[in-house]
Parts: C-alpha cells; sequence; structure tokens
C-alpha cells in the first residue's frame, strides 16, 4: 500500500457519501467525512470480513452505532464487495430501497453487511455488548478453532451522552469483554451545535473508571497512529476498548467544516464541489470510482482467504467433536434440542401457582435442550424466577461465560445487549426479565427486536395491581397495552402453569421474532384441566380458544392470565342465575389475530354477548368483545386481593355487566 493510494481511497469514500446525501438531499454528511478514514483502516485493514458472505459465523462484527452516519457505512459496504451497488447508494433513504436513513436490519431492509439496527443513538453501542458476550460464551463452549472474532463499533457524542451507554459500558467493564474495540467519533459537534452546549465530562476518565482500556489518537487522518491504537486494544483480552478518535466534522468542506451544518443536511451542491475540488477530484464527477481505487478497496479476494482458512479448521474440528458440531449446528438453527417437547410440561409442584414459578419450573425442565440460551433478570432473578439451574458454574462473570447473566439494574442496557446476542447468532432465544412495569425503561429496545425481527423472549412478572403492597409504582396497568401495540411483538399473557409451558413452547419452537411472556407474582386460580368440560391448554398456540363451553350458551366471557379464574367463577355465577356462558382464555391477541376468520368466530362467535376481563387499561378490546372489565386508573398500595376488588376485577363485575349486555 502507497500513502497516494490510501489517500485517494479515502476522498473517494468522502465524495461517495457527498454524493449519496446530495442525490438524495437528505441525511447527514458530517460524520461521513470526518471518519472515512477510519471506516476505510477498519474495513481494509483490521476487519475479518468477507463481502461474499455476510454470514460467516465468524467474521468480526462491524456496528455503526451512530446510525444517522448511515452513507459512510453503504459507501463502504459498496467498495468492500458487498452486494450494495452504486444504484443502491443513489436510492439512499428512497421507498423500498435497500439503503434507508439509518442502518436497519429487518424484514424490507436487508442491507449485506447491516448487522443491527441502528440511529435511536445508545442502542447500538449496548447491542455490541451483546454481540461481545455471545462471541465468549460460543468460544467457551465449542472453542476457538470455531469461534474468535471481535466486534467493533463507531460511535458518537450523542451515543456517549444517552443513558443506555452508561448502563452498558459499566456492565462491559465489569464483564471484561476484551474482545470489544469502539472508536470513538470525537468531533465537538451536536446538531444543536458546539457539544460543550451540554456535555464537558472527561470521558477518558469515565470509561477507565468503568475498567476499560482507553486510547487517544489526536488526528484521524494519522493513519499510522489509529492502526497501531486498535492493535494495541485487540491485544488487551482483558477490559473493553475505546479510542478516543479526535475529527473533524465534515473535512474537508471549506465552508461547513467543524460546524454543526456538516451534521445534518447535505452540503449543498456548491460546497460538494468545492470540497471535491479541495480534495484533487473531478467537481463535475459524480459517484465516481477510480479502478485502482476500487481494485485496493475491494475485500473479496481477502475475505475468501480469510474463510477459507476458518473453513479448514472447522472441518477439522468437526471431525474430531462431532457431538459438539451437532450442538453447534442446533444452536446457530436457532432451535431447541431433540426432546424438548416431551421435556414440557413439568411435574408440576403443585396446581395453582404463581405463573412466573410455573415459568422457572418450564426453565429447569427445558433448561438440558437448550445449551446455548442466555438471559437473565435486571437485578430481580429471586423474584422474576428466570434464573437456568447449575448454581455458580452457571453464572456470566468476568472470568466465565455462563448462562445466566446478572444484568444488574440496567433495563435498557439488558433489552439492547439481550438484542445483540441474538443478532449475532448461535445464542438460542436469548432473553431478559423485569417487572412488567419496568419495560417502560427498556421500550427502545423491546421496540427494535420488533423491527429487527429478532428471536428474543421478554419475561416480564408481576404484570398487574395483584402485586399488592408495593403500589402503583410498581403496578402496570397500561403495559399490556403498549405492549400490544408495537408491531411484530407477540405478547402471551398464560392462565396457569399448563399455559405458561405452552407459552414457552411455542416461543422457542413456532414463533419467528420477539415474545413477550406476562407472568403473574400471585398465585393463579386452579383450573381443573380435563375436569367439566376444560380444554388442555394446547389451545394457547392459536392465541384464544374455548376453555369452558356451556349448552345453549348465551354469553361470551373472555379472560387472559390471573383474570382466567374470574372469568370462570363469573360463569359458574351466572349458571346459578340460569345464563349458560362460554368462557374463553385468550392468553394472545397477536396469535388470535394470526387465525382465520373462521376459527376467530368459532371462539368469539358475534351473534353472542360479549365480555372480558383483565387487570389492565380497557383500550384495544373493542376489537374482541362488546365490552370490558378493566382497570382505567393507576392502582394502590394495599394486598393484592384487596386491590383487585377495590377496583372491580371481580366475577360479580363481570356478571353485571353480562346481564347489562343481555338486557
Amino acid at each position: 500500500m502507497t500513502p497516494d493510494i490510501a489517500a485517494r481511497s479515502i476522498s473517494t469514500i468522502r465524495a461517495l457519501a457527498m454524493d449519496t446525501v446530495q442525490k438524495a438531499n437528505s441525511g447527514h454528511p458530517g460524520l461521513p467525512l470526518g471518519m472515512a478514514p477510519a471506516a476505510y483502516l477498519l474495513s481494509t485493514r483490521i476487519m475479518r470480513h468477507n463481502p461474499r458472505d455476510p454470514q460467516w459465523k465468524d467474521r468480526d462484527r462491524f456496528i455503526l452505532s451512530a446510525g444517522h452516519g448511515s452513507a459512510l457505512q453503504y459507501v463502504m459496504l459498496h467498495l468492500a464487495g458487498y452486494d450494495v451497488s452504486l444504484e443502491d447508494l443513489k436510492a439512499f433513504r428512497q421507498w423500498g430501497s435497500i439503503t434507508p436513513g439509518h442502518p436497519e436490519r429487518d424484514l424490507v431492509h436487508v442491507t449485506p453487511g447491516v448487522e443491527v439496527t441502528t440511529g435511536p443513538l445508545g442502542q447500538g453501542f449496548a447491542n455490541g455488548v451483546g454481540m461481545a458476550m455471545a462471541e465468549r460464551f460460543l468460544r467457551e463452549r465449542f472453542g476457538s478453532e470455531v469461534q474468535d472474532h471481535h466486534t467493533y463499533a463507531i460511535v458518537s457524542d450523542g451515543d456517549l451522552m444517552e443513558g443506555i451507554a452508561s448502563e452498558a459500558a459499566s456492565l462491559a467493564g465489569h464483564l471484561r469483554l476484551g474482545r470489544l474495540v469502539y472508536l470513538y467519533d470525537d468531533n465537538d459537534i451536536s446538531l444543536d451545535g458546539p457539544t460543550s452546549l451540554s456535555f464537558k465530562e472527561d470521558v477518558t476518565g469515565r470509561f477507565e473508571a468503568y475498567g476499560w482500556h482507553v486510547e487517544h489518537v489526536a488526528d484521524v487522518e494519522d493513519l499510522t497512529a489509529l492502526e497501531q491504537a486498535i492493535d494495541r486494544a485487540v491485544r488487551d483480552e482483558e477490559r473493553p476498548s475505546l479510542i478516543r478518535v479526535r475529527s473533524i466534522i465534515g473535512y474537508p468542506s471549506p465552508n461547513k467544516q467543524g460546524t454543526s451544518k456538516a451534521h445534518g443536511a447535505p452540503l449543498g451542491e456548491d460546497e460538494v464541489r468545492l470540497t471535491k475540488e479541495a480534495m484533487g477530484l473531478d467537481p463535475d464527477a459524480s459517484f465516481d470510482v477510480p479502478a485502482d481505487v476500487a481494485e485496493h478497496l475491494g475485500q473479496v479476494a481477502r475475505g475468501a482467504a480469510l474463510q477459507a482458512e476458518w473453513t479448514a479448521r472447522e472441518a477439522a474440528w468437526r471431525g474430531a467433536n462431532p457431538e459438539r458440531a451437532a450442538h453447534w449446528d442446533r444452536a446457530w438453527a436457532g432451535r431447541p434440542l431433540d426432546g424438548f417437547d416431551a421435556a414440557l410440561p413439568p411435574a408440576w409442584s403443585k396446581p395453582g401457582i404463581a405463573t412466573r414459578v410455573a415459568g422457572h419450573e418450564a426453565m429447569r425442565a427445558f433448561a438440558p435442550f437448550v445449551p446455548t440460551m442466555v438471559g437473565g433478570a435486571a437485578d430481580l432473578s429471586e423474584s422474576t424466577k428466570t434464573e437456568f439451574p447449575g448454581g455458580e458454574s452457571e453464572h456470566f462473570t468476568a472470568t466465565q461465560a455462563g448462562r445466566n447473566v446478572f444484568w444488574g439494574v440496567r433495563e435498557h442496557a439488558m433489552g439492547a445487549a439481550v438484542n445483540g446476542l441474538a443478532a449475532h447468532g448461535g445464542i438460542v432465544r436469548p432473553y431478559g426479565s423485569t417487572f412488567m412495569q419496568f419495560a417502560d425503561y427498556m421500550r427502545g429496545a423491546i421496540r427494535l427486536s420488533a423491527l429487527m425481527n429478532l428471536d428474543v423472549a421478554w419475561v416480564f412478572t408481576h404484570d398487574s395491581v395483584a402485586l399488592g403492597e408495593d403500589g402503583p409504582t410498581h403496578q402496570p396497568v397500561e403495559h399490556l397495552a403498549a405492549l400490544r401495540a408495537i408491531p411484530n411483538l407477540t405478547v402471551i399473557r398464560p392462565a396457569d402453569e399448563d399455559e405458561t409451558a405452552e407459552a414457552w413452547r411455542v416461543t422457542l419452537e413456532q414463533l419467528e421474532g420477539p415474545a413477550a411472556l406476562a407472568l403473574s407474582r400471585q398465585n393463579v386460580a386452579v383450573l381443573g384441566r380435563g375436569e367439566g368440560g376444560v380444554a388442555d391448554a394446547s389451545g394457547l398456540a392459536r392465541g384464544a380458544y374455548v376453555l369452558r363451553d356451556a349448552q345453549g350458551a348465551r354469553a361470551t366471557v373472555v379472560g387472559t392470565g390471573a383474570e382466567v379464574g374470574v372469568a370462570l367463577a363469573a360463569a359458574d355465577l351466572l349458571a346459578e342465575r340460569g345464563v349458560p356462558a362460554r368462557v374463553v382464555s385468550m392468553p394472545s391477541w397477536e396469535l388470535f389475530a394470526a387465525q382465520d376468520a373462521d376459527y376467530q368466530e368459532a371462539v368469539i362467535p358475534a351473534e353472542l354477548p360479549s365480555v372480558a376481563v383483565e387487570a389492565g387499561v380497557t383500550m384495544g378490546w373493542e376489537r374482541w368483545v362488546d365490552t370490558v372489565v378493566g382497570i382505567d386508573r393507576f392502582g394502590a398500595s394495599a394486598p393484592g386481593p384487596v386491590v383487585l376488588e377495590q377496583l372491580g376485577i371481580t366475577p360479580q363485575a363481570v356478571v353485571e355487566r353480562v346481564s347489562t349486555l343481555l338486557g
């Protein structure tokens, strides 16, 4: 490599990024211009990747956490040889393109080389922590012959301002994730103006306090210094690394470099011409890539050679470890081992237990069949009961990668790191758990799990006001509605132990995309499966099913979760009054909505008056029933049964509502 070809390559990257943003007349040119040398170095000299196989299991992962600079990533993918064409660059931010405004990994924007959806600042930072955790876990389980890579990211001032980044950085330092290398674009500019308007902290000192290895490169244009800093970071296996890279936003734009004007708007045709002239390029040429620069930046041959070396190692490893290789393949397929179905439901400790306890017993039963399922709770494992058996040997710590993660009181970072575990691959349905009320703290990550269609599980316990004395600050009322409002998220609220086991079975074997399980703190009613016409729990897979029917039914009573017991009790009271009623358990709106109209009508007939009962806000139930007994206010501090009675979640209230409908 000659300095001339490196300099011309970086200028070409900058020009293409400017052209991409200018063609769209929309976007953020400042970061692509300023950090082009860093992206050049990562793609051509540092990272192990193969443009012809973006899903190579042992590739280095790259995250553009500062997702507003997406033009830089798309340009680098194109130049490296990924299936991102010049026409794709010209379609930047246009309908249906694979080059949307922020990098996206979803069902619509399948952009080769984009690992995660970024844009909401801080999310990519925390995703990388999950990816580094996945790499360590798989390396320890299967060996460095098949898993031995790093996770790199470009992060911004905005990323570091977000609270989620602080949470994730603290966790990464605590776990000593040495395969994590972040380049911090330190350019002193935010959208509103100088970062000094709101940000004056000692970033170096902060990350050193977190337990990170910190480097400082005074000029991003100094490729030698930058490469040496990255090399030192890579060689530090005991600490994650932050390399503080001084750059000039919008460089070398003559009139806008170093200002917020270069941040979030196209430079303008005149300024693009001036910038190209400053770099010695033809100002009239657009989307131009000289042949020798294209050859230099192309990574197809290098990537193929790197992957071929790994393939040979993997083949030798497979020959020596056939059983481990079979487990490796199932892990990457994202499905449990054979025998999983037979393990569910487990032998229950007793009927009528809280569904959080049922969830714990189900997890203990299926644990041997999902050996690469990793997750934990946000400092609530004793309460949410989401820990796999194994004791300290299964803890994920600084010295071992077990399957039980102690996330600490870091709900948002937990959510984004779980997304990173899933996006990495090889981790079967990673999960995060907390009280349902605190889903609010991690909503950004939940939403992105749905946007990316990631196979993750969110386990939310203490799912209603029935948790009792902790009061309205801890009692969810609007949260089921809020979670159901997220597209592509399957919410499941099981009624008893059998539905809880079925919920886990459906989540691990049937669902694609994220699932949220809503589990009770309190014990639930004994439903008497198989007695008195009560159906088994297999109907959960269809979202709703007739739990108990009545000959000549005059009404339908629908319940979810713990309130299915209320629905059954109400039906008994109605029967005493000579009003036979059908009882429907409806654990999942989303699964029920996926059924055909004939099935939906068979379960909740339109000709029968219908009442639902659920200890949450009533919004949305009008889609399914005529009226609902719910809670459209905050809760109160008192024993759970008292709160439910005072707020009207009672069989009598359901009976009164049915009676009103029947006239």
